[in-house]
């Protein structure tokens, strides 16, 4: 909306610094924790009165959480309002690419919604049923993944980019589609996976989406493309924008978050982040190095598909209690000291990502 602006800087010079993706970025970083911090303890204060009992809390996890009984969920609704605010004010609205990315998040959003919703009038931690949500999530990726194919080069359409090699690129044609969903799919219930602890969840998602913003803004410069001999994704510079929405959001957010937290973000905010990034992923050929960048998540999705599998297997648990956040909480570790060293991890993680720019 106000890249619009950028038509008046032949009359008004200052009004050419919209044209910069770094000072929209910036802009949105700000709108998005300015709206959560303004507007969260009224959505808090809401959605206590609806809720009543709170979230759910799961009777065979940790005993110590029990005390965080009453707690309202469903927090993500004011990250979901708060980056769209700051992506149709500061992005540029005639690219697609955050056209895309924004639906998949706002769907996400909406099928966790409705997650939450169960489990809070139900009062049980189990809601949406595995296979139909499974089978939205994939529909909305699917799609998201055929525009990102119709909108690349024809050189980048259908191909998947491999990090750590110069110019390696696995023609997929449309079995591009079925991977891409995959990505975003998975990225979107490795986060939902990861949010089980005060604070867990969005830390490393802001340290993903900022790794990503840059990533974006790289990737979609001709020149620093060239540099750095990556693949060049006209218009995804953009994505930018988004990914500083969505730090701003996690910013604010995080401060109602931060233990003891005075709101969870629910599935309505798990899935859909993880699925906004998992969309930006794809859309910047970079698929692979979210696994890299959000490794922790990769990890905390693991340690339940191997308890489960063991478990029917051998009738054994690999891990004293899965996500992997539980093990060590029933390993005698402190909430905190999880949450700290987890974060720890993210930032790690991110850096060796960063470094496949370099590294070819």
């Amino acid at each position: 909306m106000l890249y619009e602006l950028v038509s008046f800087s032949d009359q008004i010079g200052i009004l050419n610094v919209f044209r910069y993706i770094t000072f929209r970025t910036g802009g949105a970083i700000f709108t998005a924790l300015l709206f959560v911090m303004l507007f969260g303890p009224g959505i808090i204060d809401l959605l206590r009165v609806k809720q009543g009992k709170g979230q759910p809390i799961r009777e065979d996890g940790p005993k110590s959480h029990f005390s965080k009984k009453g707690t309202p969920t469903m927090g993500g609704l004011m990250i979901l309002a708060s980056v769209t605010v700051a992506t149709l004010l500061w992005s540029d609205l005639s690219n697609l690419y955050v056209w895309t990315v924004l639906i998949v998040t706002l769907a996400y959003g909406g099928i966790g919604f409705y997650d939450d919703y169960l489990k809070v009038t139900k009062q049980q931690s189990s809601g949406f049923g595995g296979r139909a949500r499974l089978a939205l999530e994939f529909i909305v990726a699917g799609f998201a993944a055929f525009v990102i194919m119709s909108l690349s080069t024809p050189e980048l359409s259908g191909t998947l980019a491999l990090p750590f090699f110069k110019s390696a690129l696995i023609q997929l044609g449309w079995m591009f589609i079925i991977v891409g969903a995959v990505v975003i799919v998975g990225a979107g219930n490795a986060v939902n996976l990861t949010d089980g602890l005060d604070g867990l969840a969005i830390v490393p998602v802001m340290i993903a989406a900022a790794t990503f913003g840059l990533i974006a803004y790289l990737i979609g410069n001709v020149k620093f493309a060239g540099y750095l001999q990556i693949h060049h994704v006209a218009g995804t510079g953009e994505l930018a924008v988004i990914c500083g929405a969505l730090i701003g959001a996690g910013l604010g957010f995080l401060w109602f978050n931060a233990p003891p937290a005075m709101i969870f973000m629910g599935d309505t905010g798990s899935l859909a982040l993880g699925g906004a990034l998992g969309t930006i992923a794809v859309a910047t050929k970079h698929e692979v190095v979210l696994a890299i960048v959000g490794g922790l998540f990769v990890l905390e999705t693991l340690s339940v598909i191997i308890q489960v599998t063991s478990f029917k297997l051998t009738g054994k648990r690999v891990f004293r209690m899965a996500p992997l956040h539980h093990h060590y909480e029933q390993k005698g570790w402190q909430e905190s000291t999880v949450v700290v060293r987890f974060w720890i991890i993210a930032v790690i993680l991110a850096l060796v990502g960063l470094a496949t720019l370099k590294l070819r």
